[in-house]
């Protein structure tokens, strides 16, 4: 980051206590449901607490179409290190933010006592767009190296770079051996990213303590006061093991 960005984050300093790390999906921002409720819980049990918007993301400087998940970690990794400094913490990624957490494992082994997924989607730009994109949409992206695409109720602008930058950071391939607390949560009725990348995550933590949660009727967001509640009640567990 040069000194003319900045990312715009939520936090709540804790000097001693664990951390909970909020990650969010492609193209969110910190102002949902899910970092407020969050906060508010590091708050209320007097943990520390940070949720990034990624370069490009809100009201974060940079151009979106200039950002891609190496960009994106980097952010967060030296995020962690400015603000979360030696405390140890868990992860909370949603989406995207699940991929990205995954990357942090390389950088803070020590520190992350814990990983919580919320309608994760690792490798998502090969495996679930590149890979759905008609012909056309193909061709548009490598000539002109940009494409407008409609997925799941929204518009994004998709570029040839970062579908490359997203196969240059490959997770589903590694094994992370950390005996941690693995808890993932899905929507069954999840319209964006299918139960199965979830699944897909379990198989990187072999040593883990993990488990799947399909949540009945869920969406992909599982940002409802109800969902919340069930993450917030998970978070609790992992927070009292680490106590």
């Amino acid at each position: 980051m040069s000194k003319t960005e900045k990312l715009r984050y939520l936090d709540n300093y804790y000097k001693k206590n664990i951390y909970i790390i909020f990650l969010p999906g492609f193209q969110s921002d910190i102002t949902g449901e899910k970092p407020k409720a969050f906060y508010k819980y590091a708050k209320k049990n007097k943990l520390g607490f940070l949720a990034v918007e990624y370069f490009g993301h809100g009201k974060s400087s940079g151009k979106f179409i200039k950002g891609n998940i190496s960009r994106w970690s980097k952010d967060i990794r030296i995020s962690i290190k400015k603000i979360v400094k030696k405390n140890n913490f868990i992860l909370v990624g949603s989406s995207m933010g699940a991929w990205i957490s995954i990357i942090q494992f390389k950088h803070f082994k020590k520190q992350i006592k814990g990983f919580v997924g919320i309608g994760s989607a690792p490798e998502f730009l090969s495996r679930l767009m590149w890979k759905k994109f008609p012909k056309k949409i193909k061709n548009e992206i490598s000539k002109k190296g940009i494409s407008e695409i409609k997925h799941g109720g929204y518009t994004y602008p998709i570029t040839k770079q970062l579908i490359e930058d997203g196969k240059k950071n490959k997770v589903l391939n590694k094994k992370i051996n950390m005996k941690i607390n693995v808890t993932l949560f899905h929507g069954s009725k999840d319209e964006v990213v299918p139960v199965s990348f979830s699944r897909k995550i379990l198989k990187i933590f072999p040593k883990a303590k993990k488990k799947i949660v399909v949540v009945k009727n869920g969406n992909h967001s599982l940002s409802s006061k109800k969902n919340i509640k069930k993450i917030l009640k998970e978070l609790d567990r992992l927070r009292i093991f680490n106590l």
